[in-house]
């Protein structure tokens, strides 16, 4: 049995959909699992799908993080070379040119929040609960938490969802901003699908540079992010769909995207 399964669904098969296939497990991610996972979105980035989505085949939980049992007995070498291997997924998935959106249902916990924080967008059920509870094993996040959560919900926040280890339900965790849509278990799916299809219909490359502008630019001075922004403008400008895009706004038509 695969651990990760992908297919493109959407209008047009220009969604990828990366599903989590430990169910028994709660997902959490062994090294089998990290290396398909790697290999689902390596494959993905090579492919013509223009927005990702990744859910869990268990609605109790997205992702319970890195599997304990299989890490309990390793060496001091053998845990750092496996962290190693986990850096690399979760850096593939952050990396990706194509908006990546997790749909969240039941437990995102630990590395399992971290792989949440890794994608551009959140859409949950309110059964979602989020948690690093890395300090009450004696560790800490190591993937992420504590360099992506503050972006997402402020410092002070961060601060002590990472010190305390407690777990936030989605009700919270969408006041404090984590969120991008918060929905029923019901229409958690179609809610996700609305929104990677809005993505889907933009020209590909426009959304990939500016996703990759507000990345790179957070956190910049103003003067060296002024410069960076329009580096990557005049990027896009340098399009195909550009073209596309004003000819069609002219001709009073949808536009034909095709990423070039």
């Amino acid at each position: 049995m695969s651990f990760v399964r992908w297919l493109t669904t959407g209008e047009a098969d220009h969604i990828a959909l990366v599903e989590l296939n430990r169910p028994e497990m709660r997902n959490a991610f062994n090294t089998r699992m990290a290396e398909e996972l790697m290999d689902a979105f390596e494959a993905i980035k090579r492919s013509d799908s223009r927005v990702v989505l990744v859910r869990s085949t268990n609605p109790k939980a997205f992702c319970s993080g890195a599997d304990l049992k299989e890490r309990n007995g390793m060496t001091e070498t053998e845990w750092l070379a496996q962290h190693e291997l986990f850096e690399k997924m979760f850096y593939t998935i952050a990396d990706m040119p194509q908006p990546v959106i997790a749909v969240v249902e039941g437990y995102a916990l630990a590395g399992g929040f971290e792989l949440v924080l890794n994608c551009d967008f959140v859409v949950a059920a309110e059964t979602a609960v989020f948690g690093l509870p890395e300090v009450t094993r004696g560790i800490m996040p190591g993937c992420g938490g504590t360099r992506l959560l503050a972006k997402r919900i402020g410092v002070h926040h961060a601060k002590e969802w990472v010190c305390t280890g407690r777990k936030v339900n989605a009700q919270e965790a969408d006041h404090a901003g984590l969120l991008n849509r918060l929905t029923s278990s019901e229409a958690l799916w179609n809610t996700a699908l609305e929104l990677a299809e809005q993505i889907a219909q933009n020209a590909p490359l426009s959304v990939q540079y500016s996703k990759a502008a507000v990345e790179a630019l957070f956190g910049l001075e103003e003067e060296a992010a002024r410069k960076k922004e329009l580096v990557f403008y005049h990027q896009c400008v340098n399009t195909e769909d550009r073209l596309e895009g004003v000819q069609a706004f002219v001709e009073k038509r949808e536009p034909r995207f095709l990423g070039k």
